[in-house]
């Protein structure tokens, strides 16, 4: 037992674990944990040998950290009085003093440390939803200062690994919308030193990858569904992939770089998560794993779709349906639709126990796959964000009405759910066409934008503004956000019930910002239907920590979905 979260969580209201990870040389274990829900995490060290606490606990951190190859160094980042992740510190391994590595001028840039595969370096990312910029610390000298490998310009992102003898570096540089890779033989990759290895094609997005001694894999996605590429260093290539409609499929990796193995897991909505090892040389898929499914799961009396609606513009908005064999297709059954649209986050088609609770009633379970979220490629989220947000709102209406057209559900047997981002596409689609929908579902919503990005002391403000825009300095975007911030655009119509929900120690998303909307929407409802809020007063962005507590209040967003639509709430 390395860590008993059960028991470190006994007597607390909220206990989550971020990072956690034992040192290359299997002496010590770090784990960084947040007992509020405010993601202000707090690191300790513990001897695997003796099980004794060794060092201070690191204060006020991200709940990221990476020991150095060479298990004598721990690398963290320190979250500032505004919940910023603004410093990278080293301290040795067992305590010390901390030792300022690099520090983040630019309130609008996220932090993250990692090492290489083949444990060459550490990795120090600087990034926002745009740009990115890699330091690199020579894993021989870990004392050593941190080095740009290509300093960061707007508008450009990159990620890097080392393979042995060369950098591969994945980037959407030089209009490469959809990324491709280039490698790199010198000891620090500046641009200069790329070369093209994997060129980049329109609509087929490489997602990420991971190095091997003898492979290198590549995640790619194209019209919202996965594959992985195997590539040897001999250049010969193949691909994983599976047949269904609609499924995920996700690179684990491991822990070992010499090694022919990897690891993957597979999943679709009537298939629940399978880990495979898969031998890069051999190609032999050994499956190590299947999800349990302590009720029982029968694959066979569901099917899984995939269609497309046809947005305003003319794209084509991928749908992910799933419903039991025999659910009739003439509008009778009522429909949860989810969606998100943002920050470029792909809704993978994945399996879902709770889903299964509605669609064993005889609900029809859909994902809309707008624009905003990378799902047809890194094109698709540019196509979503900043001057074509609105984009994100009109697909999520585009499904809803291909859904009723297709005869999955009806005019006002729709319930609508998405959470923070997706919150705001509640509150954006509630505006625009609340007669469509039979019930909202706001999970932490983001819905008050134009007062958010006004509030440069927020911790996601000045980060988010490549996002949505910046109301202080550009009117432009003041105008465009106030355009469909969902909290500035509530106006005197009938709007269908809606469940907002927040956290009071939330910080992304202010418990305030739920409770403004729903006041609003309360004051200008011309319609009998009730508006409800829910604070958790114990949680934060992610709600209940506890497995069971979580369970619960997903409990409540779908049995206040059942109650809308069957229209108990008019006979109360």
């Amino acid at each position: 037992m390395l860590l008993d979260e059960q028991a470190e969580a006994k007597g607390k209201a909220y206990y989550q674990v971020g990072a956690a990870s034992h040192s290359p040389d299997h002496g010590l274990y770090a784990w960084a944990v947040d007992e509020q829900g405010s993601e202000y995490f707090q690191i300790r060290v513990k001897d695997l040998l003796t099980g004794e606490a060794v060092g201070a606990p690191i204060e006020s951190a991200y709940g990221d950290f990476t020991f150095s190859p060479d298990s004598q160094w721990l690398f963290w980042i320190w979250r500032d009085e505004n919940a910023r992740p603004s410093k990278v510190f080293r301290r040795s391994a067992r305590g010390g003093e901390d030792v300022l590595v690099h520090e983040e001028a630019d309130e609008g840039m996220f932090l993250g440390v990692g090492t290489a595969s083949d444990d060459s370096a550490i990795l120090i990312h600087v990034g926002n939803q745009e740009t990115t910029e890699i330091l690199i610390v020579p894993a021989a000298d870990p004392s050593a200062p941190a080095v740009v490998a290509e300093p960061r310009r707007v508008g450009v992102k990159y990620d890097l690994d080392h393979w042995t003898d060369r950098w591969v570096i994945r980037t959407n540089d030089d209009g490469a919308v959809d990324f491709k890779l280039m490698v790199s033989d010198a000891p620090v990759p500046a641009k200069a030193t790329w070369r093209e290895w994997i060129a980049h094609t329109p609509g087929r997005y490489i997602t990420g990858f991971a190095a091997y001694a003898g492979h290198l894999v590549r995640a790619e996605r194209v019209d919202a569904l996965d594959r992985l590429v195997v590539t040897a260093r001999d250049g010969t290539e193949h691909a994983v992939a599976f047949d269904e409609e609609a499924y995920a499929l996700n690179l684990e990796g491991g822990l070992e770089y010499e090694t022919t193995l990897t690891r993957f897991v597979y999943q679709s909505p009537t298939t629940p998560r399978q880990w495979f090892d898969y031998d890069l040389a051999t190609r032999e898929r050994t499956l190590r794993k299947t999800q349990e499914v302590p009720s029982g799961h029968d694959p066979a009396k569901y099917v899984a779709r995939r269609m497309h609606a046809k947005a305003s513009d003319g794209a084509e908005v991928p749908i992910t349906v799933l419903m039991l064999k025999d659910t009739p297709l003439d509008g009778s059954a009522p429909v949860l639709l989810y969606g998100y649209g943002s920050y470029g986050h792909a809704m993978e088609p994945s399996f879902s126990i709770r889903n299964l609770s509605l669609v064993d009633r005889g609900w029809i379970s859909a994902t809309a796959h707008i624009r905003g979220g990378s799902d047809k490629g890194w094109g698709w989220f540019l196509d979503g964000r900043r001057e074509t947000k609105t984009n994100t709102f009109t697909d999520f209406i585009a499904s809803a009405e291909h859904l009723i057209a297709e005869g999955y559900g009806s005019k006002g047997r729709i319930a609508a759910m998405g959470g923070s981002a997706g919150g705001m596409l509640m509150g954006a689609v509630a505006n625009l066409r609340p007669e469509l929908f039979g019930a909202i579902v706001a999970a932490v919503p983001f819905v008050d934008v134009l007062n958010t990005m006004s509030d440069t002391t927020l911790p996601l403000t000045p980060p988010e503004w490549p996002e949505w825009g910046n109301p202080i300095e550009d009117p432009v975007a003041y105008d465009r956000i106030a355009g469909y911030s969902p909290y500035d655009q509530v106006s005197a119509q009938a709007y269908p019930p809606v469940l907002a929900t927040g956290g009071l120690s939330d910080p992304r998303v202010t418990y305030w910002e739920p409770a403004k909307w729903a006041a609003k929407l309360r004051e200008f409802q011309a319609g009998p239907a009730p508006i409800l809020l829910k604070i958790n007063m114990e949680a934060g962005h992610g709600g209940a920590s506890g497995r069971f507590d979580f369970l619960k209040e997903v409990a409540l967003d779908y049995a206040f979905a059942i109650w809308a639509l069957e229209g108990s709430w008019a006979k109360a």
